[in-house]
């Protein structure tokens, strides 16, 4: 059950509860005891805004994207923002600074800890009045002797060496005291949130499931010359095995996906485009070779495809349905709750031509909002408030409602997708993995595309909701954050709701003579049969509006003796020999073959490309993508403790992921580096997966 909270007072909350918007960096909340001496007869001041180009403004700016600190402020970066708000975010800066200093004291400079101080010192009476918002929301009756001497402390101690924040303050909560009018009291006649109570933190009954992965195997090219697999953009994998890390554990080795953990970054691959007599192709294909960091005799092939980028004018209209699992086991802060906030992103980036359905399941399924104009937001954002979690399962019916309200209100020309919100735990009516599939499997062929979204911990069913997504014409992701929500849902909006080409396959033949083997890294549930490249009714994965998509093989080239076994098996009789093969194919290493279908067609196109042998030089410096893209494949192994993973360590990492990080815009790769360090530490204290 949740409390609303009353209009005219602020109820206790606690803690735990308010985690929700805590992001994945690893942002802890320290408590601790010491804050900023403030004169008793200074005041804050409530109205004057900080512009952008503001000195302190663009210094906590850059903090923010040095250390990957919350925001608990919308627009921070581009709007300008009060001094109430300013703290909010300085604070964030400040525990997500100590918490990291905890860790090593080196990783803050002297420079950053200093412009810390600097900026609490000059908005000392803000973080003050930020102080005693949240002494309110938590500790009204703070009347004991205990209490009155730590007040007494806390107004008597001067700034220490170490960064002093605010005890304890969680994001959430300083999102609400940011926000709140200088009287802090709540809006009059504004929407009242709603708070779960504390979940429980005993993982005794934990019951995540993950579907079994046995790394990609190496092939004889004289016995397998062809690897056929569909393309995948999900990123779920990367952001739940950034939860575990940060969380002080290594993940599931199942919980590994390679294929995600890579795409879960953009690459500079160049825009497609169009060919002389031939229509726009919605990708560009881009191929790179260079040695194989972990194993020098091998090479590692990038095969890289770059989605269409589509701008605002030019995106059709949605019909979007919201389906959301508001059962019982959604009842905890990073779930529900969570869910509600990161919807609430998307909305607020409707246009007036897009429609917005709201389905609920939990005992049985319901149609909370009818098809609404994106342009009635308030109408929207207040079905999604009235949200609350309670019941059993009902998972299947959900889905069926959440089809029916999409066909009903079809855009012939616009863009029909269900997004649905769970924890994958559906335990009523159709619930097993092969009924929930085989109901997908049906309802994609109506035009109809599927978003699912992942949320909470302890019965997170990812294997399921993986499935759904595969067969569903979709994509999927892990929400365990509000930045990863702003990720998914605002930055990477176009790539996960418009889909510019579906049923994408790739099939590489090998060239005998030049190649003797090779390793499909990741993908391994979307390998296809050689057969299905062919044929247009076998589904396959979808490609976003921007996405970019990154496939690696390892390859052992003809000349060398690899210290990797290879499967051994008998020759064969009546194939072609080696010298026929290289002299029908010169100086080719491998062909690379994809084939589409645009949106709306049910008939694929194919693009061909081969690669040269000669494209592996040796003065030839890898790419920033072909760096950071074998890092992510590297950390992937090294955490699946993979036999493939031949010399990798956590410094080859390291230094593969610095190379490669380039500009880094967003602050993705930056805080990749960073979870590396996590898990080598991690690693240091269990002496498992080296």
């Amino acid at each position: 059950m949740s409390y609303p909270i009353p209009s005219k007072m602020w109820q206790r909350v606690s803690v735990a509860t308010l985690l929700l918007l805590i992001p994945s960096a690893g942002i802890a909340i320290l408590r601790q005891s010491a804050t900023v001496a403030v004169p008793t007869n200074q005041t804050p001041p409530s109205s004057t805004s900080i512009l952008p180009n503001n000195p302190d403004y663009q210094a906590l700016q850059a903090l923010v994207q040095q250390y990957s600190c919350v925001v608990p402020v919308q627009n921070f970066g581009t709007l300008p923002v009060t001094r109430t708000e300013f703290a909010a975010v300085l604070n964030a800066c400040v525990n997500r600074s100590n918490e990291l200093i905890a860790t090593d004291p080196k990783i803050v400079t002297q420079a950053d800890m200093k412009t810390l101080q600097r900026l609490q010192s000059e908005f000392a009476p803000e973080l003050a009045s930020l102080k005693s918002s949240i002494d309110e929301l938590q500790a009204p009756n703070q009347n004991t002797r205990e209490g009155t001497q730590a007040e007494a402390t806390r107004k008597t101690q001067p700034l220490s060496t170490l960064i002093a924040p605010l005890p304890s303050i969680p994001s959430s909560v300083q999102d609400q005291v940011a926000n709140r009018p200088a009287s802090l009291k709540l809006r009059a006649g504004g929407s009242v949130g709603r708070f779960a109570p504390q979940p429980q933190t005993d993982s005794k009954f934990n019951t995540e499931n993950y579907n079994r992965i046995d790394d990609n195997p190496f092939h004889r090219v004289s016995n397998d010359p062809l690897s056929t697999f569909s393309i995948d953009v999900d990123t779920a994998s990367y952001s739940n095995v950034r939860r575990f890390i940060t969380q002080g554990e290594l993940p599931p080795k199942d919980a590994v996906r390679i294929e995600e953990m890579i795409n879960y970054f953009t690459y500079n691959y160049p825009q497609p485009k169009s060919d002389s007599g031939q229509s726009d192709r919605p990708f560009s294909v881009t191929t790179e070779v260079a040695a194989a960091p972990w194993n020098p005799q091998h090479q590692l092939v990038q095969v890289g495809l770059q989605g269409k980028r589509l701008e605002s004018e030019t995106l059709p209209p949605s019909n979007l349905v919201f389906l959301i699992d508001v059962s019982g086991s959604m009842d905890e802060p990073n779930k529900l709750p969570l869910v509600q906030q990161s919807l609430k992103l998307l909305v607020n980036k409707l246009r007036p031509e897009d429609r917005v359905s709201l389905v609920v399941y939990a005992g049985n399924a319901g149609l909370v909002l009818p098809a609404t104009p994106g342009s009635q937001k308030s109408k929207i954002l207040a079905a999604i408030d009235r949200l609350q979690a309670g019941g059993s399962t009902a998972g299947g019916q959900g889905i069926e409602l959440a089809y029916k309200i999409a066909k009903q209100n079809f855009l012939k020309s616009g863009n029909n997708r269900v997004i649905l919100a769970t924890d994958g735990d559906f335990n009523v009516g159709v619930s097993s993995d092969a009924d929930l599939t085989r109901l997908i499997e049906q309802k994609r062929d109506q035009g109809i595309f599927l978003t699912v979204l992942g949320f909470g911990t302890g019965n997170y069913k990812d294997g399921k909701m993986e499935q759904l997504a595969d067969k569903g014409n979709g994509n999927y992701a892990y929400i365990d954050t509000l930045l990863e929500a702003k990720k998914v849902l605002v930055n990477d909006l176009r790539g996960t709701l418009f889909t510019i080409a579906k049923d994408v396959k790739i099939q590489v033949e090998f060239n005998l003579a030049k190649v003797q083997a090779y390793r499909l890294i990741g993908y391994e549930n979307r390998l296809l049969q050689n057969q299905d490249f062919n044929d247009d009714k076998k589904d396959a994965g979808d490609i976003g509006a921007g996405h970019s998509v990154t496939a690696l093989y390892e390859i052992i080239p003809a000349s060398i003796k690899s210290d990797v076994k290879l499967p051994e098996v008998d020759p064969l009789r009546y194939q072609r020999s080696g010298e026929t093969a290289m002299n029908a194919a010169g100086n080719e290493l491998m062909q690379v073959k994809l084939r589409y279908k645009l949106p709306q067609d049910s008939t694929s196109q194919l693009i061909t490309q081969t690669i040269q042998d000669d494209d592996l030089r040796s003065d030839q410096i890898p790419s920033t993508n072909l760096r950071f893209a074998a890092a992510v494949a590297t950390f992937g192994m090294l955490l699946r403790d993979s036999e493939y993973k031949g010399n990798a360590n956590y410094d080859l990492v390291m230094n593969l992921a610095t190379q490669g990080k380039g500009e880094d815009q967003e602050g993705y790769r930056g805080e990749f580096i960073r979870l590396v360090e996590q898990s080598r530490r991690l690693i240091a204290k269990t002496g498992s997966r080296e």
